[in-house]
Parts: structure tokens; C-alpha cells; sequence
């Protein structure tokens, strides 16, 4: 028998952070639908769902009275990068600095935010209340788990290396206070 050199394919090393905000940007997601970086991997997610509509329009209209000078409220899908974490959401609502849109990128700067507003799902509850409460509890100064299985909201605050120190849960119909830099209780009767 004669021997003879077999190459052997190996799998490359896996994408690193930029490779993978770049294939979360040439995505061509179908409509309705949100591309990701949870926990290393691409998840593709659908909008909220139509009934979460009212109460996104409500939270934002009440915060967009109360945002930081030079910072807006908005529910338009964007990706804000967490390069420490190498993590990239698309929150269902926020309260970004401007500043941070001017930038030539394709996705905006997890410090840039002021507050973050995700809505539960049955899919994404998981990734909200746990990954998600990660990587903001170290950088973003308020967190605003609206949890619609549950009927509750929770608001975190006073971020830290190690998460957030402080959090407030109420039922909807409930006030909930928000704290600085916004400092003002939200109405939840209409939740």
C-alpha cells in the first residue's frame, strides 16, 4: 500500500466580534424581524408583537418628557454594540445621546444610552431578564423590563462592574419611579 499526504479540514476559528456585527449588518432579515449578538451567536427575533404597541407608545411618550439635554426616546430598530461583552442588542426601546448617530458605523455605541426598555416575550424573556440584565447592569445607567407574561415592570439602576445595585418592581397600574438622570414616576395605569 502506498501512503500518500490526506489534507484534513479543519473548522475555522470562530468569527470574532466585528465579523459578527458585519454579518448582523449584511443581513437580510424579512420584514418584522431583528437580528442580534446574544450570548456569541446571531439570533433573529420578530418585532414585538402588536399588542405590545400601546404600551411602547405610552413608556415612550412619558420618558421623551424626561430625557437627559441632548438625548431622545425612541422605538426605532437599532443595534448598540457592547464591545467589552461582545454583545450587540436591538433593544424595543431606548434613550440614546445624539451625538453617538453621527458616527459613520453601522451600529451605535452601548454607552451612548441612557435607558433601555426591552418588552418579554415567551421567546426572549430569558435573554431579557438574565444576559441582557448582564452586560446593561454595567453600563447603562437605567433598565426598564416591561415583563408582559407577567404583567409587571421593573426598573434597574445604579450600574456597576458587577451589575446593577438597585432595582423597583411594581404591577401594572402601578407608579413606578425612575430615577436620575430622569427622575420622574411613569404612569402604568394604561399597561
Amino acid at each position: 500500500m502506498i501512503e500518500r499526504a490526506t489534507p484534513i479540514e479543519t473548522s475555522p476559528a470562530p468569527p470574532d466580534f466585528e465579523d459578527l456585527l458585519r454579518t448582523v449588518a449584511e443581513m437580510d432579515t424579512p420584514d418584522g424581524f431583528k437580528a442580534e449578538l446574544i450570548r456569541g451567536k446571531i439570533v433573529v427575533s420578530p418585532f414585538s408583537r402588536l399588542r405590545y404597541s400601546r404600551r411602547m407608545r405610552l413608556l415612550r411618550e412619558q420618558l421623551q418628557a424626561h430625557v437627559p439635554e441632548g438625548h431622545f426616546a425612541d422605538t426605532s430598530p437599532f443595534l448598540f454594540r457592547f464591545p467589552d461583552a461582545k454583545r450587540g442588542y436591538g433593544p424595543d426601546l431606548y434613550v440614546a445621546d445624539e451625538a453617538a448617530f453621527e458616527e459613520d458605523g453601522l451600529h451605535a455605541d452601548g454607552a451612548a444610552l441612557s435607558l433601555v426598555g426591552e418588552f418579554t416575550s415567551v421567546s426572549t424573556k430569558d435573554a431579557d431578564w438574565n444576559e441582557k440584565l448582564d452586560v446593561y447592569g454595567r453600563l447603562v445607567p437605567i433598565y426598564l423590563v416591561v415583563d408582559m407574561q407577567d404583567a409587571e415592570i421593573t426598573c434597574f439602576h445604579d450600574p456597576s462592574p458587577h451589575g446593577y445595585r438597585a432595582r423597583t418592581t411594581v404591577s401594572f397600574g402601578e407608579p413606578l419611579p425612575v430615577p436620575a438622570p430622569f427622575g420622574f414616576t411613569v404612569d402604568t395605569t394604561g399597561f
